[in-house]
């Protein structure tokens, strides 16, 4: 590849390097080789900026999605006659003087990664009437080197070598241009235009159709977390969301009264079965042409104020739908309009008439609002808290926010946002309408935690109180396996919070729907890893999914849903926990194997198992196994067979001992086994050393107190946990008011001790027990019980 860029006319030239100029700077270097301006800006002693356009370009631009501002920093700044170098006390960065290529290394001269020589593009291109450059940059990567990331992807790969991907967000995938490596580094690409990621045997390439820049962020973590931890540096730091947000959720397309969502959450209740949310999808407000009006206008919502407190009197919350586009007949809608707010292309739904197909007889009108300007951004706010937010309702579905762009056409780009064309920052939509509701709600009140379900998401999204959920995908067995990496590639871009549609979206793989064994098998092995993803959600159209749907107490499917919707919540104390690593210390909650395992190098691919926290291995069904074909009448069909226990394989990591959840049973890592899996059970597996708080059973997340917590001690190497708890739902916490529990477990001596409890909030348990279970093997475990008063306390077991 050249290194080109026009000006009314194909140029490529070198300089006498000894011509060239560098000015230093407080963050590094500014310099210009052949004919392009090119920046070395240090933010932080792991963090460098690289900025190359061209020299006639006035640069001014502001990021989206970086907040960081650049620390001050002792840099070590000098030149040869073939390199300028930049150095940090962990990091250094050389630019070639005669091909304008950049390298990042160790201050052992190590190198971590480089561009590629002569790889860089600036082609001149129309943006909307707009002079502007299509830009690209590529690199070199080693050979066998895996890389993590790029957001939600539905290819099923972990590493994403060997791919080339179209990033332009849809319904199912969503798209972060940043990777992390398995050498300890990050690279986020900073442009929110149409993208291409290719890489091959020629290069890693990062291409965009708009830029007047290359602009692009180099990031030295050391591994997996470190890296994620400089992202967020980068980005912005993920909040901590209320409880019951961990606890069990159940939706459909759609409830279609309030009468309907309160008689479920009744349901639940009478069966006590735990449940901590229902929410309510699309059409609350009436037909197409009141889309997303942001009020209750169907007139089978008649009381929305007792409609909200019925919920609530029920001890749940309630989440409702809302969009990034509004029907012609809706206030906000109106508004937007006068003041040039609307931006022009097909969005959902596109006929007035609620039929499929849409009947374009009678076209709906409805729009996307432009989320870009911030005065748009204010009226959704004006009108969303005025219709709803004054309602009491707990936290928002914001629907399609990536969003919805049907029957495409490339003049569709040329939509003229407040920050340019909608080209130009295409995939940062979701960024900005999701940080339009977080920073308002903000802005309003603290006695309440902003809690976001969407279904896209950009870079620095994790600031904005957003759970981002996989799209609209259809039920198969194979879009099952295809959610452990998509959840998995996200969190590794730093954002930690992602869930699917448990059971999947659609069903038309599925005519018999719920009368079908296949599908009901399909959806227990997703509720079952739906417990171990950071929200736990049932959802989708074509069929109910409530628990009641599936059969009654002592029937295998119901049984299954029934167990795993209860371990979920005597696991909240330790789910919790994770969440406050999350905010506190940068940590993932679905954690790729990778990221904690590796040297070993049968991690680096793992496809279909993570580490939900840090101390337990998940391993999801994905096949069939209880379902079988038969003919009757001579149609086939399907039909359950649990006469033959099936197993699935579990790949335990080398250099660790692993504890059988269900067993105890205690083996070593480095080896393949096969584990036995009934409907109700899946594999999971605790490393040695863990700590692992289980809580009470509850209806809901904060029906009883943590005072008298099990705490399982899974012996046979050194363990701590930090037990977190807090006020559950304000942001008290960002204040200090909160509390940690520390437990170490000593190998050595055999002992666990529990540390002086540190800091203090409203409501915190002044004294408490804990019952304490030592596990060693299969063979019956030691149990003390202990009072706990806040000051240290040892224990031998």
């Amino acid at each position: 590849m050249k290194n080109i860029y026009w000006i009314g006319i194909f140029s490529l030239f070198f300089i006498d390097c000894a011509s060239q100029k560098k000015l230093a700077t407080a963050t590094g270097i500014k310099t210009e080789i052949n004919a392009t301006s090119i920046e070395i800006q240090f933010l932080s002693p792991s963090i460098v900026r690289i900025l190359k356009y061209p020299k006639d370009v006035v640069l001014d631009k502001k990021s989206l999605s970086v907040i960081k501002t650049p620390e001050k920093l002792n840099l070590n700044n000098t030149d040869d006659a073939n390199f300028y170098t930049v150095s940090s006390r962990k990091l250094r960065v050389k630019l070639d003087r005669k091909t304008a290529t950049v390298s990042f290394l160790d201050l052992n001269e190590k190198s971590f990664f480089t561009e590629i020589k002569q790889a860089f593009e600036f082609l001149p291109t129309n943006d909307a009437g707009e002079s502007s450059f299509k830009v690209s940059q590529s690199f070199q990567l080693e050979p066998d080197e895996a890389i993590y990331g790029l957001g939600i992807l539905q290819n099923r790969k972990m590493s994403q070598r060997n791919q080339k991907i179209r990033m332009v967000q849809n319904n199912t995938e969503d798209f972060v241009p940043f990777f992390q490596s398995i050498k300890g580094y990050g690279l986020y690409w900073d442009n929110y235009s149409p993208t291409t990621f290719e890489d091959d045997a020629k290069g890693t390439t990062f291409r965009s159709d708009v830029g007047n820049c290359i602009d692009y962020y180099f990031m030295l973590g050391g591994n997996a977390d470190g890296v994620i931890a400089q992202m967020r540096e980068l980005t912005g730091q993920a909040p901590m969301f209320p409880l019951w947000t961990f606890g069990f959720w159940q939706s459909k397309e759609r409830y279609k009264s309030q009468e309907e969502v309160v008689d479920v959450v009744k349901k639940y209740r009478e069966l006590q079965v735990p449940l901590d949310g229902i929410i309510q999808d699309w059409q609350y407000w009436g037909d197409n042409y009141h889309w997303n009006a942001m009020e209750f206008l169907n007139p089978e919502f008649p009381n929305p104020q007792k409609f909200v407190d019925d919920v609530h009197k029920l001890n749940a919350h309630l989440l409702i739908s809302i969009w990034s586009s509004f029907g012609p007949e809706t206030i906000p809608y109106k508004e937007l309009k006068s003041k040039g707010m609307l931006m022009d292309f097909a969005t959902w739904p596109l006929s007035g008439k609620d039929v499929w197909p849409p009947d374009m007889n009678f076209p709906s009108g409805v729009v996307v609002y432009d989320a870009y300007n911030p005065d748009a951004r204010d009226i959704y706010w004006k009108h969303l808290k005025k219709g709803l937010f004054s309602l009491g309702i707990d936290g928002w579905w914001m629907d399609s926010t990536e969003p919805d762009h049907l029957n495409f056409k490339e003049k569709d780009f040329d939509n003229k946002t407040f920050l340019g064309s909608f080209r130009k920052v295409r995939n940062a939509y979701p960024l900005m309408t999701v940080g339009g509701v977080y920073d308002h709600q903000r802005s309003t009140a603290s006695d309440k935690r902003v809690f976001i379900l969407t279904r896209s998401a950009f870079a620095g999204q994790q600031s904005k109180g957003a759970n981002t959920w996989s799209g609209d995908i259809y039920a198969s067995w194979g879009a099952l396996k295809d959610q452990i990496p998509a959840g998995l590639n996200f969190s590794m871009t730093g954002i930690p919070y992602w869930n699917s549609d448990i059971g999947g979206f659609f069903l038309s793989k599925f005519p018999k729907k719920l009368q079908d064994p296949n599908y009901t098998e399909l959806y227990t092995r997703w509720l079952q890893f739906g417990t171990f993803c950071p929200m736990m959600r049932s959802h989708g159209a074509d069929a109910p999914r409530e628990i009641y749907q599936f059969g009654k107490k002592g029937d295998v499917v119901y049984d299954a849903i029934e167990k795993f919707i209860n371990l979920r919540y005597s696991l909240l104390p330790y789910i919790y926990s994770a969440s406050h690593e999350v905010t506190a210390n940068q940590s993932s909650m679905m954690r790729a194997m990778v990221m904690d395992f590796s040297l070993d190098k049968k991690t680096h691919n793992v496809n279909n198992q993570f580490m939900f926290g840090k101390s337990i291995m998940v391993i999801p069904v994905t096949d069939a196994m209880y379902t079988k074909d038969e003919v009757s009448n001579g149609t086939p069909t399907k039909v359950r067979d649990l006469t033959t226990i099936k197993s699935t394989e579990v790949y335990l990591p080398a250099n660790t001992t692993w504890y059988d959840f269900w067993t105890n049973k205690k083996i070593e890592g480095g080896q393949t086994i096969s584990k036995e899996t009934p409907m109700d059970i899946i594999p999971l597996y605790v490393k040695a050393g863990a700590i692992l708080p289980m809580g009470p059973k509850v209806q809901y997340a904060e029906e009883k107190n943590w005072d008298n917590l099990e705490i399982r001690v899974y012996t046979g190497k050194d363990g701590t946990f930090e037990l977190y708890e807090d006020e559950n739902d304000n942001y008290n916490y960002e204040k200090g008011a909160s509390s940690l529990i520390k437990f170490k477990w000593d190998e050595a001596s055999k002992k666990l001790t529990i540390a002086q409890r540190e800091g203090t909030f409203d409501g915190m348990l002044k004294s408490r027990n804990f019952k304490i279970v030592f596990i060693s093997s299969e063979n019956n475990p030691i149990v003390k019980t202990i009072s706990y008063k806040g000051e240290a306390v040892k224990l031998g077991s």
